[in-house]
């Protein structure tokens, strides 16, 4: 199993129940296929750099996660079908990206506490 990290970015003309349902129902598929889910985390609405679909906002949320490498393409094909996702980037950490996705971790529960 390999360890990926996706973010994507939501239309900002969806309601809060819109954005919890897309959002769990990427979770869920990616459950369904045997990911371990290590990480989720909402970033919010956040200015984006340039237009997309004459948009200039959108939310935006991170998983962390770790499945086999032959889920990444329909996964990748689930974010293209739908509508609402504006945009969406897969990487697969190594083990150096790993360790410091887990400082930023630890670094960002204590700043909340």
């Amino acid at each position: 199993m390999n360890h990926y990290e996706t973010v994507f970015i939501l239309n900002p003309v969806l309601s809060d129940t819109q954005i919890k349902e897309t959002v769990q129902k990427f979770e869920d598929y990616l459950v369904s296929k045997g990911a371990e889910m290590i990480s989720k985390e909402d970033w919010g609405l956040k200015k984006l750099a340039y237009p997309i679909q004459k948009k200039k906002t959108g939310f935006y949320h991170l998983f962390e996660f770790k499945v086999a490498g032959e889920v990444i393409a329909p996964f990748e094909l689930e974010f293209r079908r739908d509508d609402s996702v504006m945009r969406y980037l897969t990487v697969k950490l190594d083990k150096h990206a790993a360790a410091w996705t887990e400082k930023r971790r630890e670094r960002v529960k204590s700043t909340k506490n």
